[in-house]
């Protein structure tokens, strides 16, 4: 009973936003008080949405915004505005011809012609270059997504190998502190050898530990620097964001990531459209004058492609097969983010109803557990091998909520990075795009 209250204790260092758990390191009357176990001071802290993100949220983004691959994203904006503006142009330009005949009375000629777009060329392409200005300006929304989805998991990796790193040096300098004071009590008589041994070997694994969490931690610093360019930039917990979502779970069911794909049938519609018009038989106009010797004559003619050998059915079937393959390709993007977001209405809901009952169990027993067993280890009342074992314990359960505070980070950030709906989220929950523009940038 004793070690499954050890272990609930634990768990409140997970609490993150919505509980912050402040423990020290005491040595008092002989006694040694872990600084996860004793003189636990618990504070709950309820804060809005809104306020959780505004602390770091502004100087986050103003720092991707200028990103050499998001300034990128800006220049392919742009310049799908321009193509459309190209396309929006007349497909055909008149034609000026002038002529002359030197024979016994000289011909000088002049005539200008025009082809008449009869099969809207011009309007199927203003189309097309629309459509494409939307996929492209959707498929940049849904990379921004992304890429803020992984610069954020890299941040919270940051901050979780942090909160690891932090436990073990803890864990280390306690275990030493307890190697001091199974000495006095060996020299006293109150501990055997074996037991000190045993706290030898206690001190050397945790040691270990704290060298890997080390380890783990340079490599989470090294993953944001590689990302954002630096390495320290403002980050806090915001489970209690992810929480209120999963108690109110409201995805949209017209997905951001899915409009590149529905529009990408569109296009194949109107391209099968384009095939027609490219391959309709514009007839040309003409407009002539010619002089010869004092006769003067003006004349008007009219050209009509005749498409006899070749009416171009094969090319309109191909485009028409492309509609076909367009619209199977969306389906099964439909069909694969449908799975992602059933898979995800799933997990986040029960992954955030079990951080909340360890939380409500660390705020009724958790520092009263700790403090009784340091007590108990002190007077005798659990012998040495007990008391490593319950350290075990609750190092274990520690390491294993991170480990459910991560699950919980990663589930959200791929699900809304894969749906396009991130970068959306993240600016209401900013105080305003000013606030963005004039976030300082950390150097």
């Amino acid at each position: 009973m004793k070690k499954t209250i050890i272990a609930t204790l634990l768990l409140s260092v997970l609490a993150g936003g919505a509980t912050n758990i402040a423990i020290a390191a005491n040595v008092e009357n002989g006694g040694l008080t872990s600084p996860l176990m004793a003189n636990a001071i618990v504070q709950t802290q309820q804060v809005e949405l809104n306020a959780q993100f505004s602390q770091w949220l502004p100087q986050v983004m103003a720092r991707f915004n200028k990103l050499p691959e998001v300034q990128a994203q800006s220049a392919r904006a742009a310049q799908a505005t321009l193509n459309i503006a190209a396309a929006d142009k007349a497909v055909y330009n008149p034609e000026l011809g002038l002529g002359y005949q030197n024979a016994t009375e000289d011909t000088y000629s002049i005539d200008i012609s025009q082809t008449i777009d009869w099969g809207n060329k011009r309007g199927v392409a203003t189309r097309i270059a629309q459509l494409e200005s939307e996929i492209l300006l959707s498929s940049i929304a849904l990379e921004r997504s992304q890429m803020l989805a992984e610069r954020l998991q890299a941040l919270v990796e940051q901050s979780q190998a942090l909160k690891a790193l932090e436990f073990q040096q803890q864990q280390f300098k306690l275990a030493k502190a307890q190697l001091d004071i199974a000495r006095q009590r060996t020299e006293v008589g109150d501990l055997s050898s074996v037991e000190l041994q045993l706290m030898q070997l206690d001190v050397a694994s945790n040691a270990a530990d704290y060298a890997l969490a080390e380890q783990a931690s340079i490599a989470a610093d090294g993953a944001v620097l590689a990302l954002f360019g630096e390495h320290k930039l403002p980050f806090a917990d915001f489970v209690t964001a992810l929480i209120q979502q999963a108690n109110s779970l409201d995805v949209s069911p017209q997905l951001p990531a899915l409009k590149s794909a529905y529009q990408q049938v569109l296009v194949a519609k109107v391209t099968a459209e384009q095939a027609k018009a490219d391959t309709s038989a514009d007839p040309s106009i003409s407009l002539s004058a010619e002089r010869e010797g004092d006769e003067n004559k003006v004349g008007l003619g009219l050209s009509i492609p005749l498409q006899i050998r070749n009416n171009y059915s094969e090319a309109i079937a191909v485009a028409n097969q492309g509609i076909i393959i367009a619209e199977q390709t969306y389906l099964a993007q439909e069909r694969t983010l449908l799975q992602q977001q059933a898979q995800f209405s799933l997990s986040l809901p029960r992954l955030a109803a079990r951080y909340q009952d360890w939380s409500e169990l660390v705020l009724t027993s958790g520092a009263q557990a700790a403090k009784s067993l340091s007590q108990q280890w002190q007077s005798g009342d659990i012998n040495t091998s007990d008391y490593l074992q319950s350290q075990r314990q609750m190092s274990g359960s520690y390491l294993a909520g991170l480990a459910l505070e991560s699950a919980l980070y990663s589930s959200w950030l791929s699900w809304m990075g894969n749906s396009g709906q991130l970068e959306d989220y993240l600016n209401r929950q900013l105080p305003n795009q000013d606030a963005v523009a004039a976030a300082p940038i950390q150097k």
